[in-house]
């Protein structure tokens, strides 16, 4: 049975491949797929290269169909034998070609694993976050300063632009003038600084192989989704995704192919973001 308005939150087993969701019954998605093999999951997974993409393009599809508003994966390649694999790339491009509407990806700033360039290449720094939606035009709803702070700089000399043919246009011969905003737009680098221990948020974050941490989810949920709207995440692992909706006043709804998982989830909810969510409510009455 297909729902279209989840409860408040809820969590249960199922493969992303067939979300049991209506269309257009969430208003944002936000996850993080397995790295190709870089872990098994505990299932045997071994997916790379091209495999991955394959496996990917239909999930990242279904994350469309049920989504009104934005689907934001966030995916990195492996690096073997000195060559990167190119799956986040190759993602966006079949993307494109079955006609979805890609945005400007984001990109998620962390400290690097040691020693991740190997021996003659940078360490990693960032992972890809890729952002769709199924239709073209604007986001049926978006808040994109909600995480943003005061301009950094004042108002500096008369605005230009130049146009097509390279002729610059000042702005006393043009209408356009900079206003100096309350809140600066804060860009598309989610610089999440440390990620490791202590820095995701909840101790069962380390439950699931690859966590990412509660600063990564925060933006999009504030900026993305309207509030009491509903999140999804369709590989939930331990549930940060959940956690961060709920804490933001949005609603949450949960899946991942393997119970321990759901488990996990289900436990950070009841143990830490309910009780939180309580205690706010008993401040305000």
């Amino acid at each position: 049975m297909k729902v279209s308005a989840p409860v408040s939150w809820s969590v249960d087993v199922a493969d992303a491949l067939h979300l049991p969701l209506a269309d257009d019954a969430v208003d944002l998605v936000f996850t993080s797929p397995p790295y190709e093999d870089a872990r098994t999951l505990g299932i045997g997974y071994k997916l790379q290269g091209d495999d991955w993409v394959d496996w990917a393009v239909p999930r990242f599809l279904e994350c469309l169909r049920v989504c009104r508003g934005l689907v934001a994966w966030v995916v990195q390649g492996r690096t073997r034998n000195y060559r990167w694999s190119a799956t986040p790339a190759k993602l966006i491009a079949i993307l494109d070609k079955a006609g979805v509407c890609l945005r400007n990806p984001a990109i998620y700033r962390r400290d690097g694993i040691p020693g991740s360039g190997g021996p003659d290449w940078w360490a990693s720094k960032y992972e890809w976050i890729i952002c769709a939606t199924r239709t073209r035009g604007r986001l049926s709803w978006s808040d994109n300063t909600a995480t943003g702070k005061p301009p950094r700089y004042d108002k500096g000399g008369p605005c230009s632009h130049r146009r097509q043919d390279g002729d610059r246009v000042r702005s006393d011969r043009s209408t356009r003038h900079y206003a100096k905003p309350k809140l600066a737009n804060p860009g598309n680098v989610v610089d999440c600084g440390a990620v490791g221990g202590g820095h995701l948020g909840s101790p069962l974050s380390h439950e699931n192989e690859a966590p990412f941490p509660e600063a990564l989810v925060e933006p999009f949920v504030r900026s993305f989704c309207r509030p009491g709207g509903i999140v999804l995440d369709p590989m939930c692992g331990s549930g940060t995704t959940l956690a961060v909706a709920l804490k933001n006043g949005r609603r949450a709804v949960g899946y991942d192919l393997r119970d321990s998982q759901v488990r996990i989830t289900r436990q950070r909810v009841v143990e830490e973001v309910l009780p939180l969510l309580s205690s706010r409510r008993a401040e305000v009455v």
